[in-house]
């Protein structure tokens, strides 16, 4: 099967994003045609810091590398550096309902914090655009961006049967136990790296950042180490975590932790966390010394790319009457 995904080159990867997503990616890529992107278009669409945009891109590539993607079995490239993105986002953009667009959750969120442009407000149908451009069968993503594919499938059934078959129509894929790690600090709510420090652990952090992160995590009334998210989200957060990082089920690990207090746990939890990213914090830097390698990778994951861009652009056009 063919699969897209892409992260935006905007302050770091943190542990919700390799759990509910890039893990993901690292098993698809074994059995499949796998295309991702440092989607750098999307990232525009908030505020950022043009002078440091560049070397954002060059390491989020490298991140992308260290957490063990491999080039030899997926493509990897730069959004803007493939035209066709842009191009086909402006003719789905004609066929796609303005209430659609209206309705879209992260929008209305995202809306509330930063000035609104146009570039936000059409940020699914750039989205729709890099998933259709490369016939994508499976979109792997979080929970948060499942309304986008849903938007993205509505978009490519409209164009086949307005047009002619022309997309293959995708679905999403979502892993149940990684699709929504929780904030550290607010336990109710998503991890995300817009909330404050304290509420994600980032992928590349230093050991003792990650230790003071987790034993100040926010837990529940009571000692007792349960999973049960509506009455103890913080400690069923943590919980969740240790589950996915240790491959030991929730039940195995109340088990373990049966006689055992919050600070023993979180102090296990900790460590646990340091020793299973200490390979990726090791391989980046490895990447970071190699500009000109990681540089060749994505110019070779473009060059790929792009003859699959332009084979649909071609057949995208003539169906319309452009050509």
């Amino acid at each position: 099967m063919r699969i897209f995904s892409g992260i935006r080159p905007t302050g770091t990867i943190h542990l919700g994003n390799y759990l509910g997503a890039i893990k993901q990616w690292i098993d698809l890529q074994q059995d499949n045609e796998c295309v991702f992107s440092v989607v750098d278009l999307h990232a525009i669409t908030s505020p950022y810091d043009k002078k440091k945009f560049s070397d954002n891109v060059l390491q989020m590539a490298s991140a992308y590398l260290a957490l063990g993607l491999n080039p030899e079995k997926c493509l990897l490239f730069v959004q803007s550096h493939i035209k066709e993105h842009a191009e086909l986002a402006w003719l789905l953009g004609t066929i796609c309902p303005l209430g659609d667009l209206k309705r879209m959750t992260q929008f209305k969120e995202k809306s509330k914090t930063q000035d609104v442009n146009a570039g936000l407000f059409n940020y699914p149908v750039l989205m729709a655009a890099d998933i259709l451009l490369y016939q994508t069968e499976i979109v792997p993503v979080g929970q948060d961006q499942k309304q986008h594919v849903e938007l993205t499938r509505s978009l490519a059934q409209k164009f086949n049967k307005k047009f002619g078959k022309t997309f293959q129509v995708p679905s999403p894929q979502i892993s149940k136990e990684g699709a929504k790690i929780m904030s550290l600090t607010e336990p109710k709510k998503k991890m995300s790296k817009s909330d404050k420090d304290k509420s994600y652990i980032e992928i590349f952090e230093e050991d003792e950042k990650i230790r003071k992160k987790i034993m100040s995590a926010k837990t529940d009334t009571g000692k007792k180490i349960k999973y049960d998210p509506i009455k103890k989200p913080g400690i069923s957060n943590l919980l969740n975590i240790y589950s996915l990082l240790s491959s030991k089920s929730v039940k195995e690990l109340e088990g373990v932790f049966a006689d055992k207090s919050y600070q023993s746990f979180k102090k296990d939890l900790a460590e646990l966390i340091i020793n299973y990213l200490e390979p990726f914090k090791r391989k980046q830097k490895e990447y970071l010394q190699r500009e000109v390698y990681v540089k060749e990778i994505l110019d070779q994951g473009r060059k790929r790319a792009q003859s699959i861009a332009l084979s649909t652009m071609d057949e995208v056009k003539k169906k319309m009457g452009l050509e």
